[in-house]
């Protein structure tokens, strides 16, 4: 006969101190789902459904008078880009020109405020930050009174000559400022600095001074410190400040409607038109709509890849 084995009496192995029970593991594990949950619920309702709904109407046939139906029409892009391309490269081209004034505006600001600032620095921050508290329309209809015919900005810019030269390339329209592009963009860059300021300066507030004195040390001018040490340091605020202005700036249409006149029309004003002056544009203005994002975001991803390589360098 052989023998067998029976363990008989033997005890479970103690479970390891500490360890929480299967029960309390799981609820552990559900905690951050549901921590996440309105948040998602948000994103979802306010998110999600308006670029799937969005999406769906771009490709829609009919009125208000008779409705809407889903006819898979995509010649809607079609017809809303050969009527509007104007207005879309006007668009990026405001945009554009107000991220680069933003940050050649903003980043010697921000540079200022993080090493010179001192304990001044949160009143300076605070200075860059009240304005916004300020309505958005009030602050662009304040620049009709700063830009306007009889004042200082305009005169000072008429005895320097400057409104020949920018009226040359289409800049300003004869000896006036307001009604032109360049007002419009003067509008942008005010309203938008904030954004290109503040991850700028929460970069560059984390960069130790002493890399500047090790800089000095080793015989490198300012200049030099700063494209070798500073500059390349400080990328995530100029990667996130930026894209913080261009996004909205290229949707931005109220700079354009209260500061440009009719040739200085933008895409959000045509969407605009399409929704709330034309009973059948709804599924062009959708469509416009989705041409926009689209764009919008091909180029942030296409800009975010190139600002991690040492190309933009």
């Amino acid at each position: 006969m052989s023998a067998q084995t029976v363990n008989v009496g033997v005890p479970p192995a103690p479970k390891p101190i500490g360890e929480p029970d299967l029960p309390e593991r799981r609820k552990r594990n559900r905690l951050p789902y549901l921590l996440l949950a309105p948040t998602l619920l948000w994103l979802i309702i306010f998110f999600v459904v308006p670029i799937f709904t969005s999406v769906s109407a771009s490709v829609q046939e009919g009125s208000l008078d008779q409705g809407y139906a889903l006819t898979w029409r995509w010649a809607n892009f079609s017809d809303g880009w050969s009527q509007y391309n104007g207005q879309f490269g006007r668009s990026l081209l405001f945009a554009f020109l107000c991220t680069v004034f933003c940050l050649l505006m903003g980043y010697p600001l921000a540079y200022f405020i993080a090493f010179k600032g001192g304990r001044w620095k949160t009143l300076l921050m605070a200075l860059v930050i009240v304005p916004s508290f300020t309505s958005f329309l009030i602050r662009t209809i304040a620049w009709k009174t700063i830009l306007s015919d009889n004042g200082v900005v305009v005169h000072v810019l008429n005895d320097l000559h400057v409104l020949n030269f920018t009226s040359a390339i289409g800049f300003t329209v004869g000896n006036h400022v307001l009604a032109s592009p360049a007002a419009v963009v003067c509008g942008m860059v005010y309203n938008f600095l904030p954004f290109t300021v503040l991850p700028l300066y929460t970069s560059l507030e984390k960069i130790d001074p002493r890399l500047h004195e090790a800089g000095a040390d080793l015989y490198c001018s300012p200049l030099t410190t700063w494209r070798r040490v500073t500059l390349p340091l400080s990328m995530p605020g100029v990667v996130g400040g930026t894209l913080l202005t261009f996004i909205p700036a290229v949707g931005d249409y109220v700079n354009a409607q209260l500061l440009g006149n009719p040739n200085t029309l933008v895409i959000g004003q045509s969407i605009e038109h399409e929704f709330l002056q034309d009973s059948t544009g709804y599924p062009l203005a959708s469509a416009l709509s989705v041409i926009l994002m689209a764009a919008t975001l091909a180029i942030v991803l296409l800009y975010v890849k190139k600002a991690g390589t040492e190309d933009l360098l």
